[in-house]
């Protein structure tokens, strides 16, 4: 038998078999304010950054390194960092004298995200878990249905299944909608 069923390796929504992806992503103004507020300790380079943000936390605070680097050439086009000429690998970024200006001007209202702690993720955390949980009964669902139905319940359910991805998606196109005027749970009704 194919690992994955008849979707291959990773299931019907890719992804490497068996491994975990994601999880809760920091926030962009997390990152922001994590980068400032480390680099004005001392200079770090993205890895460093990475790491303490991670280590701070306890793992509650995890910026990634495509949020982190995108982040630091942000924060150097607008001149408040600068990499620091050295020999290696892993150059470290240090404030600018403007840098230094806006942490003191700005500073004060500023909470580092590690200090949020894993309670601040942990929200995300759970519906990211609630949410994979549900993902995975739809692909042994769908792999069921690949597997033992007819060919027009094969159609029918490939036309539901991107009919669901599409929803999906429009979901996080929408504005933020005041809980009170979302629709109910079709479950529910």
């Amino acid at each position: 038998m194919v690992p994955g069923g008849p979707f291959g390796p990773g299931g019907p929504f890719g992804g490497h078999p068996g491994r975990r992806r994601g999880g809760p992503r920091a926030k962009r103004g997390d990152v922001r304010t994590g980068i400032l507020l480390l680099l004005a300790e001392e200079p770090r380079s993205g890895y460093e950054i990475i790491r303490e943000g991670r280590e701070r936390s306890g793992g509650g605070w995890r910026p990634s390194s495509g949020s982190v680097y995108p982040m630091l050439q942000q924060l150097e086009d607008e001149g408040l960092i600068e990499q620091i000429e050295r020999e290696g690998r892993r150059r470290p970024y240090k404030l600018t004298d403007d840098g230094v200006a806006y942490l003191d001007e700005h500073g004060a209202g500023l909470t580092p995200p590690w200090e949020a702690g894993a309670d601040a993720y942990a929200d995300a955390r759970s519906h990211y878990e609630e949410i994979s949980a549900q993902a995975h009964q739809l692909t042994a669902a769908a792999a069921q249905v690949a597997q033992a139905g007819s060919p027009g319940q094969v159609e029918r359910a490939k036309r539901l299944l991107a009919e669901t991805r599409r929803n999906l998606y429009l979901i996080l196109a929408e504005e933020d909608v005041p809980a009170s005027s979302e629709a109910e749970d079709p479950e529910d009704a």
